[in-house]
């Protein structure tokens, strides 16, 4: 297989301007890194170098042979852009996982601490794992996790310590044949965040988990499993960054969550790719009696994003939601909603989309809600709403609905809208300028969305599209 180490070829030529502030190039500076491309010797070799057991290189290997067969997905963008042969899909930047800032090397110290990992680490989060290109970096759990018998770790360890646990849960959700970039996933995943929530323990703080990828044309393949057992309770963070470069990169990630009775889990997302990534991500949760599961979902980077984290509602009383705002710019495709599939008696969904696009973007929403027929009483409620910012710009709503049970509800409410003049009239009128004006509609649009996040990540958000709309004229 070939297989080498390579120097920094980036040139300053080859960097696109982000229009984010913050970014951060640090060039190649990984101790192992694939030649771009992949075949089954590039499979073994990832397990390999992991030291997994043979059931896991068997299920990377299987999973490699549904990548070569299954098609591109026959819905959504155009994808047929991403070259998968110039994709590098191994890239380790450090020869181990660190719990201590001052061993991680400084150069990848310096961009998390530019990104305020750290400090959010010490101010509010119970635990906190970076992944940086293929593999974690760092990752630290306080005292008081292990104390309750939480287990957080990178997912890499997770197989190691907790083999029993994986052949239980691992690909039960996210199967290999359940779309093309689930089984590339399944193949060369890396990295990612393994929780155990044990019965009864409620997490005091939430625990956070941060993408970086950095190189050029890298791909990036976490898998992250996460169970809470009944009566248990856990809110998990991610974020995502990258700088811009003039080829494409491909973030395929794959999660998987499983909630028992009465349990429940959050998981918050603030995703700010660079234009040049592919976000083509798998999620999936399956919730027991009384078990709820919730999306929080916010997207304002990527040039392409296909995303509909699932919720399958399996036992009694059992509810999902999902709450996403995106922001689709100039030169970005964001198809974004959820699954909501009622399998049980009673149980609850609730969607609310709130898209904004601008500069020529598209945002759409692309939904999906079951009633199956034992879904006897279920409910459902959709709400998808659009801005528009621009004449340049569209959005689309493509909801889809399948109903096998006669008495169960289902309420769908969608409206697609410009900045009101009316609005921006008053607003300017009291001293605002057209600038801040739109910016205080937006928050306004938005407020459902924002005040679901942690508050350091509503001043993240609002401070991004500060920067997203100081081009906005209503």
């Amino acid at each position: 297989m070939e297989q080498k180490i390579m120097k920094n070829t980036v040139q300053a030529g080859d960097v696109v301007r982000s229009r984010f502030e913050h970014e951060i190039y640090d060039g190649d500076i990984s101790v192992l890194r694939f030649s771009p491309g992949l075949d089954a010797n590039k499979v073994r070799e990832i397990s390999r170098l992991k030291g997994e057991p043979e059931w896991m290189t068997q299920k990377r290997l299987e999973s490699f042979e549904i990548f070569q067969t299954i098609e591109d997905p026959q819905f959504g963008p155009d994808l047929s852009a991403l070259d998968l042969d110039n994709i590098t899909y191994y890239n380790r930047a450090t020869e181990s996982t660190e719990q201590s800032w001052d061993h991680v090397p400084d150069k990848i110290k310096d961009t998390f601490e530019k990104l305020g990992i750290p400090e959010a680490e010490q101010s509010y989060l119970a635990g906190v794992t970076t992944q940086y290109e293929s593999e974690v970096v760092y990752h630290r759990a306080r005292k008081e996790l292990e104390e309750l018998g939480v287990v957080f770790m990178d997912t890499d360890t997770g197989l190691k310590e907790y083999p029993e646990l994986f052949k239980q849960y691992f690909g039960k959700l996210v199967p290999p044949g359940d779309n093309k970039f689930a089984a590339l996933n399944g193949a060369v995943w890396s990295g990612g965040s393994f929780i155990y929530v044990p019965k009864g323990v409620h997490c005091p703080q939430p625990v956070q988990s941060y993408f970086r990828i950095n190189s050029e044309a890298l791909g990036q393949f976490e898998r992250t499993l996460i169970i809470v057992d009944d009566d248990a309770s856990l809110h998990y963070i991610e974020g995502c960054t990258a700088p811009t470069y003039s080829s494409s990169s491909l973030h395929a990630a794959a999660v998987e969550i499983f909630i028992g009775k009465n349990a429940s889990c959050r998981y918050s997302t603030l995703q700010n790719w660079s234009n040049n990534v592919y976000n083509l991500v798998t999620k999936r949760s399956a919730c027991e009696a009384g078990g709820r599961m919730e999306w929080v979902d916010g997207n304002i980077g990527s040039g392409v994003t296909m995303l509909y984290p699932a919720c399958y509602l399996r036992g009694e009383y059992a509810s999902g939601s999902m709450i996403s705002v995106s922001m689709a710019d100039e030169g970005q495709i964001q198809d974004i909603g959820a699954r909501m599939i009622h399998q049980a008696p009673y149980t609850s969904s609730q969607i609310i989309s709130k898209s904004l696009s601008r500069n020529g973007g598209n945002a759409i929403y692309r939904g999906t809600v079951e009633h199956s027929k034992v879904a006897y009483g279920a409910k459902s409620y959709v709400d998808c709403d659009t801005l528009i910012l621009d004449e340049k710009s569209e959005s689309d709503t493509i909801p889809t609905y399948r109903i096998h049970e006669g008495i169960s509800e289902l309420e769908h409410e969608g409206t697609v809208s410009k900045v009101s003049e009316e609005q921006l009239f008053y607003l300017m009128s009291r001293g605002l300028t057209e600038q801040e004006a739109t910016e205080m509609i937006i928050m306004g649009f938005i407020e459902p969305f924002t005040r679901e996040l942690p508050m350091e990540y509503a001043v993240e958000l609002n401070q991004l599209l500060h920067l997203d709309m100081s081009e906005s004229v209503g």
